[in-house]
Order: C-alpha cells, then sequence, then structure tokens
C-alpha cells in the first residue's frame, strides 16, 4: 500500500498544510459551561503533534442562546471561550499544525439526555427536527437575521485568533440542514420553498456573511451531508442536477472546500458512476473536496454509539479515487480520536500498530 500521495502538501488561500489527511469534526463535550479547557488544548495539540495535515475541531457553536443542547458542549462565543479556543490554535501552531474551528448552530433538537436545555427554545426553519416532530420555535426573520450575524462573528472570532480556516457545519440535520430538508423547513417565505435550489437560501446568505467578515484570503468550508441521523437513505439531491443546483449557489456564495460527509466513503452516490459524494461535488463544482466516512475502519460511525466496535481497514480502495483525482483531502475520524498518532503510521507503514475503535474512545479525551 502506497500512501506517498496522501503525504503531499496543500495550499489553498489561508490554508497551507503539510499532507491531505484532515482530523474530522467530533463532538466531546469536554468543555464546562463551553469553555475549552487545558485538556481540550492538550488533545489537539497531540493530534498536530501526531502529523495530522489539517484538524478540524469539534462543532463549536456560535452566539445564540439556543445553540447548543448540551452544557459541555465548547461555545465560539464569550470571553473565556475565546481564550479558550486562543490556548488551543497556540498549541496546534506551535505543535506545527493548522486548525480550523467548526462553527455550528444545531437548531431543534431532541432535550439532551443528561436533563440540561437553553433557557430559551430550540429554533428552527419550522420548529421541526424531523418529519412530524415539534420541538422548537419557527424562525422569526430577525431571528434569522442575527443568526446569520453570529455566523460572521464567530468566523471574524476564528480569523482574529489565528486559525487557518473556518468550517461551517451545514450536515447532518441541524440548522442550516434543516433550512435545506423540505422533511423540517415548510416555509413559505423566501427561505422556504418546493426545490432544494430555493431551500438554500439560509446556507448562501450564512455563507456570503461569513466571507464578507473573512475576507477574499481566508478559506471557508462547509460539511454537507445528504442522510440525517433519523433518516440514513435521505437524498436531498436525487440526481446529479439536483446536486448542482444545490452547491453551485454554495460555492457562488463564497465555499473554497466541500466537506463531504458519507457514512461510507465508498459509496457511489448516484446509478452509473462509482464517484462518492465528494467525487460529484468536486465535478459539478470545480471546488476541493474533502470524502469522509469510515476511513481505515471497518464500521460506520452511527454505529459507534450504538456499542459496535471497528477495526482497522485497508486504504487501498480510499488511494485508488484519491490518485484518479476525485477529491483533494480525506478526513478521518474515529481513528484519530482513538489514536493521535494513526497519521505516522499510516505514512511509516506501521499498519501492525493500528488501533481498533471502541466506543470507550468517545468517553475520555485520548492523549
Amino acid at each position: 500500500m502506497n500512501t506517498d500521495s496522501l503525504f503531499s502538501p496543500f495550499s489553498l488561500k489561508s490554508l497551507n498544510i503539510k499532507n491531505r489527511i484532515v482530523m474530522a469534526p467530533m463532538t466531546r463535550s469536554f468543555s464546562p459551561n463551553g469553555v475549552p479547557t487545558a485538556d481540550v488544548a492538550a488533545y489537539y495539540r497531540k493530534r498536530a503533534e501526531g502529523e495530522v495535515g489539517l484538524i478540524l475541531s469539534e462543532g463549536t457553536v456560535i452566539n445564540r442562546v439556543s445553540s447548543s443542547n448540551d452544557a459541555n458542549v465548547p461555545h465560539f462565543y464569550g470571553t473565556e471561550a475565546l481564550a479558550g479556543w486562543q490556548n488551543v490554535i497556540n498549541g496546534v501552531h506551535t505543535a506545527g499544525g493548522a486548525m480550523g474551528p467548526q462553527i455550528w448552530h444545531m437548531g431543534i433538537m431532541d432535550n439532551h439526555h443528561s436533563g440540561w436545555v437553553p433557557s430559551q427554545p430550540f429554533e428552527g426553519p419550522s420548529g421541526l427536527n424531523r418529519p412530524g416532530n415539534n420541538n422548537g420555535n419557527t424562525m422569526t426573520d430577525s431571528d434569522i437575521a442575527d443568526t446569520i450575524a453570529a455566523f460572521g462573528q464567530a468566523a471574524a472570532d476564528a480569523k482574529s485568533l489565528g486559525f487557518d480556516c473556518v468550517e461551517i457545519h451545514g450536515a447532518h440535520g441541524y440548522l442550516i440542514d434543516q433550512f435545506f430538508w423540505d422533511g423540517t423547513n415548510e416555509r413559505t417565505d423566501a427561505f422556504g420553498g418546493k426545490t432544494l435550489s430555493e431551500r438554500t437560501r439560509f446556507g448562501v446568505e450564512v455563507i456570503k456573511e461569513v466571507r464578507r467578515r473573512v475576507g477574499d484570503d481566508f478559506a471557508v468550508i462547509i460539511r454537507l451531508s445528504q442522510f440525517k441521523p433519523s433518516a440514513y437513505d435521505n437524498k436531498l439531491a436525487a440526481t446529479p442536477a439536483e446536486m448542482e443546483a444545490w452547491l453551485s449557489p454554495l460555492a457562488d456564495a463564497g465555499i473554497d472546500i466541500f466537506h463531504c460527509s458519507q457514512r461510507r466513503f465508498w459509496e457511489p452516490e448516484f446509478e452509473g458512476s462509482d464517484l462518492n459524494f465528494a467525487g460529484w461535488a468536486k465535478k459539478l463544482t470545480g471546488k476541493a473536496t474533502i470524502t469522509v466516512g469510515s476511513v481505515g475502519l471497518t464500521g460506520e460511525f452511527m454505529a459507534a454509539f450504538r456499542g459496535e466496535s471497528s477495526q482497522p481497514s485497508s486504504l487501498d480502495e480510499l488511494l485508488r479515487r484519491f490518485d484518479r483525482g476525485d477529491f483533494d483531502l480525506v478526513g478521518v475520524g474515529r481513528p484519530l480520536l482513538a489514536d493521535p498518532f494513526w497519521v505516522n503510521k499510516i505514512r511509516e507503514g506501521r499498519t501492525d500498530e493500528l488501533k481498533g475503535f471502541t466506543t470507550a474512545a468517545l468517553g475520555e479525551l485520548v492523549m
């Protein structure tokens, strides 16, 4: 297994990284009252020491009271939380790494198992977090405007703290994705619509504001998914034409890189081609893409929450697709969560030292 191609450098605007491996965002909930601790900083620094090309942070919520359903998910606003993120990026840069925060609004959520709830009701396009399940408020025009501004402020803060890029979370059934999906967006105003193209409006406005706040030379990524945690077989875009109508406005608004989340990266997106989501996104928009989904492991991520373990798996199919140019970067989640030195082991051919993944790793910050 020749992995040399994964270890070529990549540059795009503010982003200059040593290899093509990206640490995918993974919610950790180790930031009491939203403030990243010294342990969180050490966790990310350790991945930089392990030669990860680009670290994307766990989801970190913007300045909206109901943007989170978990008191221990980090904030990307407020003096204390931003000071915590300053420590994180300083440590990553000292270790020779690059990093961007994933800025996030969860939208309408189920109540957290801990019993904690925000002081104001959850908010979303139509009060729904899945078809038929109402657990929050429908956003007003002013709610939408303030939320767009909060995304922009978070991106501006990321740049001022010295991060190398920013990622907007637009996947997995959270707020931006709730606007995309007709199952959760029943609006009849300019932020709704019968077509996916019409329902991109909120995402487009978020991207435009982020781009306005960070300037033209700062790399902006968006994470997208076709599937929902409540609907694994969902496809927002059922055809390449629908996908182009979804992604092109986002690209035109200012996205540099599409982070294309799949449960399994090797699954084709549409019949008649073996291209995956990232492959199609690159073909349709011409933008750089990140593929992600069970890279290096036998099982997929959502199964981990059901207690299923995964074992190391071959990267041959990933390399075949990468080498023919389907995507530019490779997102790796659970292997890096469980082992900060996974990248070094891959580069050095130490495959016998690779670790599997168990749910125990979700309960700690592995150093």
